[in-house]
Parts: structure tokens; sequence; C-alpha cells
């Protein structure tokens, strides 16, 4: 009996102490780096010679061109980014940004200028907020380091370690083999010897020296698959082709998702295909004149190489795992802890399905991306940050 009526004290002494409150941190900056939104595709996407049930849909812009269609969706993500950026505290819930405020610079492709400005209209509606680019003639270094002629890129180097990443871009294309057979189903050709054009397998130099070319399944069968999420995505719906759903085409993305295991994820690409962009994010996350809000807008290779730089997948509702969905976007934020006066990032991948994108919905999904090395907080020191990503990019010429 006495041990009965001592339990309850023994408990109330066992019983653990209140958790520490947790630290409320303050988002001082944003950093940005997005995808264009949807586009026409771009000649030759879809190899010639690939056959299909029925011609191909007309679109209405020419090749490349961010669609109207594509224009709503993006000035729709800006407005539902403006109410995350209003409830971060970098936005004024009424009025227009302060100058300087907001800085947003897109590569010199007419999709991204496009996607820049309609997203501006969303972002600060009734606002002047320009959108950056060079000349339309000019390599941007920050979009297209290969071809700027960046870093010190041996193709050779390249190669090797694109086959030792992939363990052969055979092995690659044969992993994939049940996503090719989707696609033909999607495509609907009837032929034989299936629907898109068959090449062996290859990577080699480019012809400048300043970058690689690979051809075979993954290569032909990839931009196929693209086009076909981006015609869901603008709603059309060619006459006499098999039925094209959702999930077809996360599975048929697959195939798109498996071009970035050669051209960004290896780490020596990454570190060549990032060496630029990621520079210049780090510097907008700790440069003393960086702007508050600091948007990048480029294409689906950027999001792929920084995120192998940072270390994290790209999965989205809707895309198969390493495709990166028209609008996509990784944020890095920076925050404040007062109480520690210490400054940390963290990392998210903000998307929309490609049926969101087709209804024009303003839904958008927020996946947080915890960077290794960092803790299991999601929050990594923003120090330890800038030199964790400095070491992975290769050196600026």
């Amino acid at each position: 009996m006495m041990l009965l009526r001592l339990l309850p004290a023994l408990f109330l002494f066992a019983a653990p102490a209140p958790l520490a409150a947790r630290p409320v941190l303050t988002v001082e900056r944003v950093v940005v780096l997005m995808r264009h939104g949807v586009r026409a595709p771009i000649d030759g996407e879809a190899p010639e010679g690939t056959r299909t049930a029925a011609p191909w849909p007309h679109w209405p812009v020419p090749a490349e061109h961010l669609t109207p269609h594509g224009a709503r969706a993006m000035t729709i993500l800006g407005a539902e980014d403006r109410r995350a950026l209003i409830a971060a505290g970098l936005l004024p819930r009424v009025g227009c940004p302060a100058p300087r405020t907001v800085r947003i610079h897109a590569n010199t492709a007419e999709r991204t200028i496009a996607s820049g400005t309609a997203f501006a209209a969303g972002l600060a509606p009734g606002c002047t907020i320009p959108v950056d680019h060079l000349a339309p003639d000019r390599a941007d270094p920050l979009f297209e380091p290969l071809r700027a002629g960046a870093t010190r890129f041996d193709p050779a180097t390249a190669i090797a370690d694109i086959q030792h990443y992939t363990g052969g871009v055979d092995a690659l294309a044969r992993r994939h083999a049940a996503a090719i057979a989707q696609l033909d189903m999607l495509l609907g050709c009837a032929a034989p010897q299936g629907c898109s054009p068959v090449t062996p397998s290859r990577i080699v130099a480019s012809a400048d020296g300043r970058g690689i070319e690979l051809s075979g399944p993954i290569r032909t069968t990839s931009g196929t698959a693209q086009v076909l999420l981006l015609q869901y995505a603008e709603g059309l719906d060619p006459r006499g082709w098999p039925r094209i759903d959702a999930a077809a085409l996360r599975r048929v993305g697959a195939l798109h998702a498996a071009l970035f295991d050669v051209f960004t994820r290896p780490p020596y690409m990454a570190a060549h295909q990032a060496a630029v962009l990621g520079r210049r994010m780090l510097a907008g996350l700790t440069g003393a004149d960086a702007p508050p809000v600091d948007i990048l807008v480029g294409h689906d290779t950027n999001v792929t190489s920084l995120a192998a730089v940072l270390h994290v997948p790209l999965r989205a509702p809707g895309y198969a795992e390493g495709d990166v969905a028209p609008g996509g976007a990784i944020w890095l934020e920076r925050l404040y802890d007062p109480s520690r006066k210490r400054r940390y990032v963290r990392a998210s991948y903000r998307t929309q399905s490609p049926d969101d994108l087709r209804r024009l919905s303003p839904r958008v999904t927020v996946t947080p991306l915890p960077i290794p090395g960092c803790g299991v907080t999601g929050l990594c020191e923003l120090a330890t940050f800038d030199r964790m990503i400095r070491r992975r990019l290769a050196a600026v010429q």
C-alpha cells in the first residue's frame, strides 16, 4: 500500500520538463531560382521522324515562346507568391514595393523574359518592376555557363563522370525501357518498331569543346515526353491520339528527368552548370547590398543543377522525380534568430501540378528541401551553408 501511495509522487518528479519555446525566426531575404512557364515546343524537341497517331496540335505562338495560357499561369503564380512574401514581411500589403527591394533577372530567351514579366504582374500588380536581362545575342553565364565559357570545362572529364554517375548511358536507357514503351502507347503510332527514332546511346564532346552531346533513346524520347507535358498543361487535346492523362504523363516524365542525369546531376556537370548561378545566389543571401527579394528566371537545367549542388531531390505532385515543373522554383530564405543572433538558410521547392497549370488554378505546393549536412531541423547556418556550397562549385574564369 505504501508503494502505491508513493507512485503518484514518483511520476510527478519524473515528469519531463516543458519543451523550450521554439525560436521566432525572421525572414530577411528570399533568393528564388525559377523555371519559365508553359511554352511552345522547341524546334526538334520531339525529334524529326517521331511517329504519332495523328498530327501534332497547333500552338498559338512561335516555337519556344511563352504561350498566353502560360503567361496567365505565371501571373497567378506571382499573385500566390506575393501572399507568401507579404506574410514573410518582405512585401507591403498595399502599394508597390520600395525601389530596389525586388530584383528580377531572366535569361535572354523570349520565354524567360516573358515569364518574368508575367510573374511580376502578379507579384506587384499595377507596379513597375523591370525584368533585367542581357542582349539576345549574348550568352548569360548565369544560365548558360558552358556556352559562355565561364569555367574551364573539360569534356573528357565530364564524360567520365557522367558514365560513372549513370553506370553508362546504355544502362541508363535500359533502366527506362518501361517508360519508353509507355511513351509509344501515348504516341499511338502503332508501328512495330516503335514511335521514336532509334539511334545508339552515345556521349561525345560538342564540336566547340564547351559541352557534351548525347544521342540515343534518352535523348530522343526525353524531348517528346516534355512536349506531351506542355501540351497537357496548355490544355491542348490532340484529336486522334490515345487519351493522355496526368498519371501517364508522370510516368513518361521519367524520360525527361533522365536527361538531367547526364547534363546537370553528375558532380562534375553540376559544379560547372551551377558555377556562376550558385555564386550569384550566395551573394543574394550574404551580400550587403542584395535586395530582400531576388528572383532569377531560367530553365530546367538551372533548377536541376542547383538541386544537385544542394544535394536535394526534386519531388513534386504530378511530376516524375527529378523533373521540373513549368514555373517550378527553388526558394532559399535567409532567416534571423534574434535570441541567438544567428542567421540560417532554409530551402523549399514551390510547384504547380500539370492539372493546376491546365486549369489555371492558384494552388501551389511547397515541398521543404532539408539540406544534408545541416541537421534535422531543415535549417543551415548561413556561414556553414555558404562554405559548403562554394566548395561544390567549379572555379569561374
